[in-house]
């Protein structure tokens, strides 16, 4: 049987924090795609950016839920039990545009 998450009922509707990376943005940095905490709505972009902050933001919060914001794709991923899920119903909507930097 395949995995599942156990998190879902952690998932919250957010408001995004930053249009786009919020450390990325403070230092000028690059970055890929954005994910978007769905626990307190943290921007932070993706592990292929130099950066990882989505990831680093995981590590100091422990927030289990992320979504791709940036294209946004519908899927979540749990940092916890390592999958991903349907997220397309539920989409975190932007604020405005986002610039980009790759």
């Amino acid at each position: 049987m395949p995995k599942q998450c156990t998190h879902l009922d952690t998932i919250r509707t957010v408001t995004p924090s930053a249009l786009g990376c919020e450390e990325c943005l403070k230092t000028g940095d690059a970055w890929f795609h954005l994910r978007v905490c769905r626990t307190c709505g943290h921007v932070g972009c993706c592990d292929q950016s130099p950066g990882r902050h989505a990831t680093k933001h995981y590590h100091a919060t422990q927030h289990p839920i992320i979504e791709g914001y940036d294209p946004p794709e519908g899927w979540g991923w749990c940092y916890v039990d390592k999958v991903t899920f349907d997220l397309s119903d539920r989409k975190t909507p932007r604020n405005g545009p986002i610039p980009r930097y790759y």
